[in-house]
C-alpha cells in the first residue's frame, strides 16, 4: 500500500530481500517503480529508510536497469533484524534532508570547521566522494580514532590538491595507528 500526503512524506511498501548474487552488489530490497519514479523524477536519489518500523538508515536509490531501482542492505541490518535471502519486509522511504547524506561525525566537522583549506577541498569533492570520507571517519566508534582518520583524510586531501587516491589514503589511515 502506498500513501502519499506531500512530497516529504514517507512512502510505505513491503519487498522482499534478494540477493543479486555478484561481486560489486549482493543484497539489497527493489523499490517499486511508482515510489523510485516520484524520488527521482524530483532529484532525490538519497532517502531514508525505516525497515520493520525498528532500523532506520540512509541510503540511495541505485538503478538496476530497465527503470528499476534498489537500496542496498548491509550485513549490519540484516543481522539486526535477524533477515535473510526471501524475508519479506515492511519499507517506508522518506527524502534524505541531511547535508551529506549521511551522519557527518562531530570531530570531523570541527576539524573541518577548524582546517579552512582541508574544508575547502572537501566541499570541492562530489558528493559521493564526501560520503566515503564522512563513512571512513565515522565507522569507527573510538573517539581518538575518528579524530586520527579526520585528520589524515584532511591531510590526504591537501597534500593531493582535493584527490582521493583510496589506496594510498587507506596506506596513510593505517600507518597512522
Amino acid at each position: 500500500m502506498i500513501f502519499v500526503q506531500t512530497r516529504l512524506s514517507p512512502m510505505n511498501f513491503k519487498a522482499i530481500l534478494e540477493n543479486f548474487h555478484t561481486r560489486l552488489w549482493s543484497y539489497h530490497i527493489k523499490v517499486p517503480g511508482p515510489i523510485a519514479k516520484h524520488f527521482i523524477d524530483n532529484g532525490d536519489k538519497r532517502v531514508v529508510c525505516t525497515l520493520n518500523d525498528s532500523i532506520t538508515f540512509q541510503g540511495g536509490l541505485m538503478p538496476a536497469g530497465d527503470g528499476v531501482y534498489f537500496i542496498n542492505i548491509n550485513k549490519k541490518i540484516r543481522d539486526q533484524l535477524h533477515i535473510k535471502e526471501g524475508s519479506q519486509l515492511n519499507v517506508s522511504l522518506s527524502k534524505d534532508e541531511s547535508e551529506y547524506g549521511l551522519p557527518m561525525p562531530e570531530e570531523f566537522k570541527e576539524l573541518l570547521n577548524q582546517d579552512e583549506e582541508g574544508r575547502e577541498w572537501f566541499e570541492k569533492l562530489t558528493p559521493g566522494k564526501k560520503r566515503n570520507l564522512i563513512y571512513i571517519a565515522g565507522q569507527v566508534k573510538n573517539v581518538d580514532l575518528r579524530i586520527q582518520r579526520s585528520m589524515v583524510m584532511l591531510e590526504h586531501l591537501k597534500s593531493n590538491e582535493g584527490k582521493i587516491n583510496f589506496r594510498a589514503l587507506n596506506a596513510e589511515l593505517k600507518s597512522s595507528k
